[in-house]
């Protein structure tokens, strides 16, 4: 057999792989998950009910919201997130693969911790998009090869200052549309599918707001196959756009809200590709009780 017949066999194969990719929504490892995590004496407790489901996933990812800090602040009832390192095996235990790291609370470990975030994550062999060590590196995405298909994915984020700081960190991507189309346009070149994160829109409400809803269908015009959405901290709708697909905000996976009540529910988003095609997408909501998803129950 020739090397291009070999290599021919092999995408013809790969065009006919699918590929599960299993998204959820906000997760918070400071503040009250991180104080139940220490209740149950347990640093993945707060993930042990719903991670047969992400496990069961060719691909996993979440918004990790907040970042690991060398000074964590567990007890914390404040809006400013640090997390402790050891909180991190909850989503290795998950078998999450990829975070977006780009969200309001990427700097609530001041400068070091965007750095010491991605350390972290990396020592698990887990993937960060959004951040980097300098723009270049927060723009460019990551890539996921999955049953001989390149999965993409960018992140970005409406706001990274969380109302602490005036001026702007390079290492955070922002959630410009030109620029996104550009990066993009890059990933497009290293990835079969391309798959963009927005944490964006306003908190608590249940259906996206304009910013949104232009950014989201900007993405798929330059050739994102899915956007996926965050910071509401409620479910937003669901949409097809064209030949991709945007969920407009998952919600909470793993939180501590309870006020107002739609802080308890949330979506996993399970997008299953044929090669890079579209293949099928499911909604899967979960119900949060003490700051752990699981599945929620179907009512008769």
């Amino acid at each position: 057999m020739t090397r291009r017949h070999a290599l021919a066999l092999f995408a013809a194969a790969a065009s006919k792989a699918e590929t599960k990719i299993l998204f959820g929504g906000d997760v918070l490892l400071a503040r009250g998950v991180a104080l139940a995590a220490r209740v149950h004496n347990d640093y993945s407790w707060p993930f042990r009910e719903i991670a047969p489901q992400f496990r069961d996933a060719d691909i996993a990812f979440v918004n990790l919201e907040g970042p690991f800090a060398a000074m964590p602040n567990p007890r914390s009832t404040n809006m400013v997130f640090r997390a402790q390192r050891e909180m991190v095996a909850g989503l290795a235990t998950a078998g999450i693969d990829v975070v977006s790291t780009a969200n309001n609370h990427a700097r609530d470990a001041g400068a070091q911790g965007v750095e010491l975030t991605l350390s972290v994550l990396r020592e698990q062999g887990i993937a960060a998009a959004g951040t980097g060590r300098d723009f270049n590196e927060a723009h460019a995405g990551v890539v996921l090869p999955r049953n001989g298909i390149r999965f993409g994915f960018l992140a970005y984020t409406y706001d990274a200052n969380n109302g602490i700081y005036t001026d702007i960190d390079p290492r955070i991507a922002l959630a410009d549309a030109a620029q996104m189309r550009v990066d993009v346009a890059s990933l497009r070149q290293r990835a079969d599918v391309v798959i963009v994160s927005m944490h964006h829109g306003w908190e608590y409400y249940t259906t996206a707001n304009p910013h949104q809803k232009a950014f989201a269908k900007a993405a798929i015009d330059a050739g994102a196959s899915v956007v996926v959405g965050h910071h509401p901290h409620v479910v937003q709708p669901w949409e097809r756009c064209g030949a991709g697909v945007i969920f407009y905000s998952l919600g909470n996976l793993v939180f501590d809200q309870s006020e107002p009540a739609a802080t308890k529910r949330g979506l996993l988003a399970e997008v299953t590709f044929r090669g890079a095609a579209l293949l099928d997408v499911k909604a899967i909501p979960v119900e949060i009780t003490g700051c752990s998803p699981r599945l929620s129950q179907p009512t008769a």
